[in-house]
């Protein structure tokens, strides 16, 4: 029997399980559960130094980077389709509410910073459609933070479904975006890519208002 994707992954949250994500189109990837329950590592901290309050964190797992921005006294708040992400999120000291990017209840247009780290890019399967809807929570000035793949891997959309064990998720829509790629789809959805780098074999972009 298939599960909810979510369900399936507050389960290895809980557990500090393995998880892997099965992409139709062949692709398998292990999962970073143990990094998403871990404090914010360097790399983290280096990266959130650019974000200004308040933030959103689209996609927060367990709350990492929430967290970790609460200790450095920045407003941000995580926003997560998953109650255990949120619940293990809220223990760590962190404020996030459950939802979902495009169907939410949040204030628009007052947000500074939005987090995509950790793949949250592909939230949907479409990254144009989401940064576009990531745009309507920005003020005239902010920007976003986006985690993306290595340069070469081009853009995929494909369904995907997570498993653990005996355990599978319904499909969903997911993409995967290479870092020499998002110019295109930022432009597409009325930004520019201000800066672009790699930091210990992970890559990073910021975005601006085109």
């Amino acid at each position: 029997m298939t599960a909810m994707p979510w369900t399936i992954y507050g389960a290895a949250l809980d557990l500090g399980a393995s998880l892997t994500a099965r992409h139709a189109d062949g692709v398998i990837q292990t999962l970073a559960v143990q990094q998403w329950l871990d404090d914010a590592d360097p790399v983290d901290e280096r990266l959130i130094s650019r974000a200004r309050g308040p933030v959103l964190d689209v996609g927060c797992g367990p709350g990492r980077h929430v967290h970790a921005l609460v200790r450095r006294g920045v407003a941000v708040l995580g926003l997560d389709a998953s109650p255990a992400a949120v619940r293990i999120a809220s223990e760590r000291g962190a404020e996030a509410v459950q939802g979902d990017v495009f169907d939410h209840g949040l204030e628009l247009g007052v947000w500074e910073t939005v987090l995509l780290l950790d793949g949250n890019v592909g939230i949907g399967g479409d990254p144009e459609v989401l940064l576009e809807k990531v745009g309507e929570f920005l003020t005239p000035t902010g920007r976003v933070l986006v985690e993306t793949d290595p340069p070469g891997g081009g853009l995929h959309s494909a369904k995907v479904r997570l498993e653990r064990g005996d355990d599978v998720s319904h499909w969903f829509p997911w993409a995967r975006v290479a870092s020499d790629e998002l110019e295109g789809v930022a432009r597409a959805a009325s930004f520019r890519v201000a800066h672009r780098w790699e930091d210990t074999g992970r890559w990073f972009a910021e975005l601006e208002w085109a």
